[in-house]
Formats: structure tokens, C-alpha cells, sequence
């Protein structure tokens, strides 16, 4: 079965083709750098990258850049707040972006290109526009003209007439439509600015991804992502400026993310219920968030709870014991040949997970087919014979979707210290002296370690809590 990716463009699943044979371009939008990413920012970071790796696993070669607004209203507002310049507003909330997504399994993208890195880039940009036409000045402004691009409004699918413009804003006396935006904005007093054609400023928020796609990835590529709300205005707005430009068809593929409500209430300043990343590593690991965030369909909304991600940690739980058990038993398994069975149980799950991430990047199906593995694999772990090539099968496919998925823990490079060691020794003893107390004992002041002890039929089996 052929990659079938719904785009939002045609509104339908199509079949998806490259470019370039073997290679795809992705671009997803990223954050605006003023403060810490909230679990709404979070989910289009968690899936692009699974989508990212998905790709890479079924042989593309994939060039993926999401990038940083670094310079915005929101940036210049909380470095007055701080009292330090933009720059390095923005240099500390990437950081903290770069740690936050790093703890919730996230690969940096292949490019990260920053706004102020790239002014030359979209100064040029907009030029070109007003060159050709597709943009015009207004009071050091510079406003793009929509109705010069009839097919405004096709990505969202919207009747740009019935659009009520000027309802709870004035509209702008010197745009020639209330549908033109700003490309280029006249600096205020004190304001950070760059010179222009048109006087001291900056760019508007849609030419910024415009430009840093054209630069880094060219004018046409296969996959922009991003959130359900960017898709009106700014990717609608990326799309006339950069096809009125260029006059080539700017994404083949659009991606957009639904929703995450926080307890069945949608996420807002005016309720105070944001969730920051950050603040949430701190009591959730972060491959629950990531679990939980993969077990809807990437469409679909997503409720954040309690009860949500006590869900989610215990059907992680339930995949890191079988892994778990598996690499105990290879430490005393037989020599011999792969079990038939379990090999046919191998094949079923990884042929069930293909084809449900062919479909869409369907996760919470394919998830359903690690499952299917884990229901195999736990009965034969139990056996009283067991051959290590057939526990090296299973650990291996187990690794092969978790390749694609990142939803398990790494594992702990350190070992157990002497003292713990020499607990579980003198535990293994009480218990042959039937010395239940002191065995117990024991095994509470290691868990208070964190360290979780399994009595099987092949001995003591322990693992990180």
C-alpha cells in the first residue's frame, strides 16, 4: 500500500509524490518565541516529527525546516516587560524550545531558520511582489493586494465575500480591500526595525514563512504542516504571496493538526487554562505526553486530563514491561531457531503498522499494532523454553515502530550502583532463608530508589520505575 496523505488543499486523501524521487521538502511553521510552548504548540512538534520519521524510515530522504518567529508584537511586548532587548527574549525562549521538545523525544528539524537571520531574504520578497504588482505602500506600509490573486481563499475554503471584515476591528482606511494584509509594517517609536525600500520596519507574520521557504527549501516543496488555526489566514496568505511571486504551485501537500482542549474547555487566556511544557516535564514524562498526543488521529481534537494521561502512562507501561521482560529472558534463552509462530506474529504487526501509517499517519492504529505485539509476545515469554533468535526478532520490530513512534524511554546508560547491587543479593538470600520481613524490607527501600523488582520463574528481573 502507497503513502496516502490527506490534504487540506483538495480535501481529500491522495497518494503521495515526490518532487523529487526519493527525496521530500517539509516545512511546518513554528513557534512565535516570546515564552514557553504550551501543549497546544506541542502536538504539531510531536507529530511532524513523526511524520518526519516515518518518511526517513521508508527510504526518503527528507529535508524538514520549522522555523522560529523571532520578531513579532508579542516579543517586542515581553521584552519591555523583562526589561532586555528582543533578541534576547528570543534567544532564551529558544533554548527553553530546544530543551522542552528535546525531553518530549523531539529530533531537531534538519533547519531552523530564524526571522532577523533572514530579513534580506523577505525585504526582497516583498519587493518583488510590488514589482509584479501583487503588493503596493501605504504610509510605510506595505499591504499585499488579494484581489490581484484570484484563488484567494482556496485553502481554507472560504467565501471571501461573506467574510465580515471590520466587525470587531476598524479596517485600515488606506488598504485598497479589507481582504489585503501587511507585508511590511512602518516601525513605531522605540520599536526594533530594519531599513527598507519603504523606510525603517518590519515584516508582517504570513511573509516571513514565504521567504524562509523559498530561500531553504525553493518555490515549490511537497509537505507544509502546521495547526487546524494557521490555516486562515497565514497559510492562506503564504500561498498567494509566495504563488503570486513565483507564479509555481507553493506546497503539494498541506497538513494541518487539530485542536488540544484542556478538560473538554478549549484552550484560551480568557479561562487561564494554558499548559506550558515546561511546567508539565516536571510531573509527566515526557514520552507519556508524547504517547498521549499519538493516541488520537492527528486530525481529530484531543482532550488533555488527568484521566487522559493516566491512560496514557499505563498502556506505556503496559509495552516497556513486555520489553522489559523480553531482555530478561534473553539472559538465560537457548541457542535454536526462530519460533514460527511469534515470527508470523512479527510479520501481522509490522505489515498492521504500515498500513495504518500509510493511511493518513493513522498513529493511534498503529499503535493498536504494537499491541498486537505485545498480546503475542507476553505469552511466550512465559514459557519455559524460549530461543534468544526469537527474542531478538521481537525486540527488534519493537525497536523498528518505536523508531518511527519515539514513545519509549531511552534507556538508562548507568548501572545499578554497588550498594543496590548488594541489596538485591542479600534480598535473593533473606528469601532462600525465608526471611519474608527482611526480603520485603528490601524491596521497599528499592523502590524508594526507584528501582522496581519482578520475582519470575527465571530469577529477579528489575527495572527503573
Amino acid at each position: 500500500m502507497s503513502l496516502k496523505i490527506y490534504n487540506t488543499l483538495t480535501r481529500t486523501k491522495e497518494e503521495f509524490k515526490p518532487l523529487e524521487p526519493g527525496k521530500v521538502k517539509m516545512y511546518v511553521c513554528g513557534p512565535t518565541v516570546y515564552s514557553y510552548i504550551h501543549i497546544g504548540n506541542a502536538r504539531p512538534v510531536i507529530f511532524f516529527d513523526v511524520v518526519r520519521r516515518y518518511l526517513e524510515s521508508i527510504g526518503y530522504e527528507v529535508t524538514y525546516a520549522a522555523n522560529f518567529t523571532d520578531v513579532d508584537d508579542k516579543l517586542i511586548k515581553k521584552a519591555a516587560e523583562m526589561g532586555v532587548t528582543v533578541p534576547e527574549v528570543a534567544d532564551l525562549f529558544v533554548q527553553k524550545y530546544y530543551e522542552d521538545t528535546k525531553g518530549l523525544g523531539v529530533r531537531e528539524a534538519t533547519l531552523h531558520p530564524r526571522v532577523t537571520q533572514n530579513m534580506a531574504e523577505i525585504i526582497d520578497f516583498i519587493s518583488g511582489l510590488v514589482e509584479k504588482d501583487y503588493a503596493y505602500e501605504a504610509g510605510g506600509d506595505v499591504f499585499f493586494r488579494t484581489a490581484k490573486f484570484p484563488e484567494y481563499g482556496k485553502l481554507s475554503h472560504q467565501n471571501l465575500e461573506e467574510l465580515q471584515y471590520g466587525i470587531r476591528v476598524d479596517v485600515d482606511e488606506r488598504k485598497e480591500s479589507p481582504q489585503d494584509f501587511v507585508l511590511w509594517k512602518a516601525a513605531k517609536p522605540g520599536e526594533i526595525s530594519w531599513s527598507s525600500p519603504w523606510g525603517e520596519g518590519r515584516p508582517g507574520w504570513h511573509i516571513e514563512c514565504s521567504a524562509m521557504i523559498r530561500k531553504y527549501l525553493g518555490d515549490s516543496i511537497d509537505i507544509h504542516g502546521g495547526g487546524l488555526d494557521l490555516t486562515f489566514p497565514h497559510h492562506e496568505c503564504e500561498i498567494a504571496q509566495s504563488e503570486g511571486l513565483t507564479g509555481q504551485r507553493m506546497a503539494n501537500y498541506w497538513m494541518h493538526n487539530g485542536f488540544v482542549n484542556v478538560n473538554d474547555e478549549k484552550m484560551s487566556k480568557s479561562l487561564g487554562n494554558g499548559i506550558n511544557v515546561h511546567e508539565l516535564l516536571k510531573t509527566i514524562p515526557g514520552e507519556v505526553i508524547r504517547y498521549f498526543m499519538l493516541s488520537g488521529h492527528y486530525r481529530n481534537p484531543l482532550n488533555f486530563s488527568d484521566e487522559a494521561v493516566e491512560q496514557a502512562r499505563g498502556s506505556l507501561a503496559r509495552i516497556e514491561n513486555c520489553l522489559s521482560a523480553l531482555k530478561h529472558r534473553l539472559k538465560t534463552a537457548e541457542a535454536g531457531e526462530v519460533d514460527a509462530e511469534m515470527a508470523a506474529a512479527v510479520q501481522s504487526a509490522q505489515q498492521q503498522f504500515e498500513s495504518k501509517m500509510n493511511d493518513d499517519f493513522n498513529t493511534p492504529d498503529a499503535i493498536t499494532a504494537v499491541f498486537e505485539l505485545v498480546n503475542a509476545a507476553n505469552p511466550y515469554i512465559n514459557r519455559e523454553q524460549v530461543t534468544a533468535p526469537t527474542l531478538e526478532l521481537l525486540l527488534k520490530q519493537f525497536e523498528a515502530m518505536d523508531q518511527v513512534l519515539g514513545i519509549l524511554a531511552p534507556e538508562a546508560e548507568d548501572l545499578l550502583d554497588e550498594e543496590i547491587e548488594q541489596l538485591i543479593v542479600e534480598r535473593t538470600e533473606a528469601r532462600k532463608a525465608k526471611n519474608w520481613a527482611r526480603a520485603d524490607e528490601i524491596r521497599n527501600l528499592l523502590t524508594e530508589r526507584g528501582i522496581v523488582l519482578e520475582d519470575t520463574a527465571q530469577g529477579i528481573r528489575w527495572r527503573r520505575s
